[in-house]
């Protein structure tokens, strides 16, 4: 059986650093980095993708709710369009800084957590699929929810 160790990473902004990503990049496969709307910044995103190119570890993107100062956490009540623009506004982010290291967009996480459990919600869970399949990639999702089936009926899984 072979494992795949990922991680979130880059989820610091401005002056603040959370986490160690530097220590840890060794340790993992995927870096799922943070895209700016409950942690990072574009400074922190070049750096954390720069720092993944130097580890050979592949990227792949981080979008949450808009929601830097509750990191993400407290429930929103957003439409499925507006997951479809934040999402893709986020990653599209991030492949913006892959593109300019040479670097390939990796499966991603599916979403910071209340935009992720909003996923369970069948029409969030397509929203998302919506807005990730223009980039290509499969999206990583939890097994046995909405994301599982939204997901493969997109053909992102």
């Amino acid at each position: 059986m072979q494992l795949t160790i990922n991680c979130d990473m880059g989820e610091g902004f401005g002056l603040y650093r959370l986490g160690d990503d530097a220590a840890m990049m060794a340790h993992i496969d995927l870096a799922n980095v943070a895209c700016g709307f409950h942690g990072s910044d574009p400074s922190i995103m070049r750096e954390t993708v720069r720092l993944a190119k130097k580890c050979k570890v592949k990227v792949g993107a981080h979008p949450s709710l808009p929601d830097l100062q509750g990191f993400g956490r407290r429930a929103m009540v957003i439409s499925p369009a507006e997951v479809t623009d934040i999402v893709t506004y986020q990653v599209g982010a991030l492949k913006a800084f892959l593109d300019a290291e040479g670097l390939p967009l990796n499966p991603r996480e599916a979403a910071r957590r209340t935009l992720w459990h909003g996923g369970s919600r069948r029409k969030i869970a397509t929203a998302i699929a919506d807005a990730v399949l223009p980039f290509g990639v499969p999206i990583l999702g939890m097994a046995f929810t909405a994301h599982e089936t939204a997901y493969r009926d997109k053909g992102s899984n």
